[in-house]
């Protein structure tokens, strides 16, 4: 074989491998947001209090969020592909363990155990990925397309799940997670190449200990805020101690030899904005599908498969403006990309907020115009952010930056939802999530 096809047959490896890791990726926040739109109607099959359906609803979350640091420093430690095949079996397991359960207590277990095997799935990939691209341009162009991966993700779970659990069962949203986890375990060793041990550092486990129930603790009682006051027992205990626990971790950082998230990672000025932008966005986007979806069939009586066709332009233009993200990074640089893109998500948050959320507006001058600018904006953001997230990151810490970087994007619309929906009115949540927007894509430019 000569050179020139030597390097035709690498390239094809990179790309199916890139495309492999990207449809895990997506697979991983689809299945988030899987059982959104059907959750009423698991609720009724089951005889669930509200309570029950808030829980369920966060419990992919709460571990997914809690343990993706630790999955991080697994991967750094372990090597990259053997994390993430550990994490895609324990995926696919308990993919396979939720659709058969018979109650709310088998499909909580399976709901936490996924969320665990996509902490230790996604900062995996990420190590992998660099790994594929190991030159900082090809990993630059990887990672703008990266960015945008997850919301695709989410919005293919809102689109779906609606669609399936109307024409079949809520059970058969599982199908996808685990027909993706089995390929992937199937392919992973042939397309993927693995990242070398680091067996000299150390794991750090009172640092995960601390940061993993703090998290946990911490988003348990933000989540419960939607069922209970702030100041009763069930929220004030788990806010407070998962807080103390927060404050004990960074305490517990500064001392370590070998930290778990070292107090340096976060001071860089970009990284730190463009981990902002992504839970803005990220609680932009979460926050437009709860209230549009609640809007849509309460307010205006739409049925689920009506409710999810609402979202078909989300949709195209989100996957339009990521393909034209890493083009316009390489032109304009990814701090651009992103400030304009917080930009164009905030338009389309506030034009939501304006004429959106007015039962008497039409489908086409109301909800639609922001339907377009959110994505567009949102997709943008997020490539433009991702790329400064990993930027000069070394490659011992690629599993980190994953890890932080999933950590913003889980716990953003955690803690921002909780936040602002305490306003008393979701056109006030959607404007004010639009105004921080501003105020980060400003700060951004000013750093350039």
């Amino acid at each position: 074989m000569t050179a020139t096809g030597a390097a035709r047959v690498v390239g094809m490896r990179y790309r199916y491998a890139f495309v492999l890791l990207g449809i895990v990726q997506s697979t991983l926040i689809f299945t988030l947001a899987a059982i959104a739109v059907p959750l009423p109607r698991i609720g009724r099959e089951l005889d669930l209090e509200r309570a029950d359906l808030i829980l369920l609803s966060a419990a992919y979350g709460l571990t997914f969020a809690g343990l993706v640091l630790f999955g991080g420093r697994l991967a750094d430690r372990y090597g990259g592909r053997r994390t993430l095949t550990a994490g895609l079996v324990l995926f696919a397991v308990a993919s396979a363990a939720a659709p058969l359960a018979p109650g709310i207590g088998a499909l909580l277990a399976a709901r936490f155990a996924q969320g665990a095997g996509a902490a230790l799935v996604a900062p995996a990939a990420m190590a992998v990925l660099r790994a594929v691209f190991p030159s900082p341009p090809e990993y630059g162009r990887a990672m703008a397309t990266w960015g945008g991966l997850s919301v695709l993700g989410a919005t293919a779970g809102n689109l779906l799940s609606g669609v399936i659990s109307a024409l079949s069962s809520w059970r058969w949203t599982f199908a996808l997670p685990i027909a993706v986890a089995l390929a992937a375990l199937a392919l992973a060793r042939r397309l993927l190449p693995d990242t070398a041990p680091n067996p000299g550092r150390s794991l750090d486990l009172p640092g995960a200990l601390l940061a993993t129930a703090g998290i946990t603790l911490a988003s348990y009682g933000l989540v419960v805020t939607d069922a209970r006051p702030w100041s009763s027992a069930g929220v004030l205990v788990p806010l407070l101690g998962g807080t103390a626990l927060l404050a004990a971790f960074r305490y517990a950082e500064r001392r370590a030899r070998d930290p778990l998230l070292p107090p340096r990672f976060l001071l860089d000025r970009r990284r730190s904005l463009a981990l902002t932008a992504v839970a803005l966005s990220a609680c932009g986007t979460a926050m437009t599908f709860v209230v549009l979806s609640l809007h849509l069939q309460q307010v205006r009586d739409w049925s689920q498969v009506r409710t999810s066709a609402a979202f078909v332009p989300f949709a195209v233009a989100l996957i339009a403006s990521g393909r034209a993200a890493g083009p316009l990074i390489g032109r304009y640089g990814p701090r651009a990309v992103a400030a304009a893109g917080m930009g164009t998500g905030a338009a389309g948050l506030m034009l939501l907020a304006v004429t959106g959320l007015d039962a008497h507006t039409g489908y086409a001058y109301g909800l639609l115009p922001g339907l377009v600018l959110l994505p567009a904006g949102t997709a943008a953001s997020f490539a433009g952010a991702s790329v400064l997230a990993t930027e000069r990151v070394p490659p011992g810490q690629t599993g980190l930056a994953g890890g932080v970087l999933n950590t913003a994007m889980e716990c953003g619309p955690t803690v921002l939802l909780a936040v602002l929906l305490t306003l008393g009115s979701d056109a006030a949540a959607l404007a004010a999530t639009g105004a921080a927007l501003l105020v980060v894509a400003f700060l951004n430019h000013r750093t350039q």
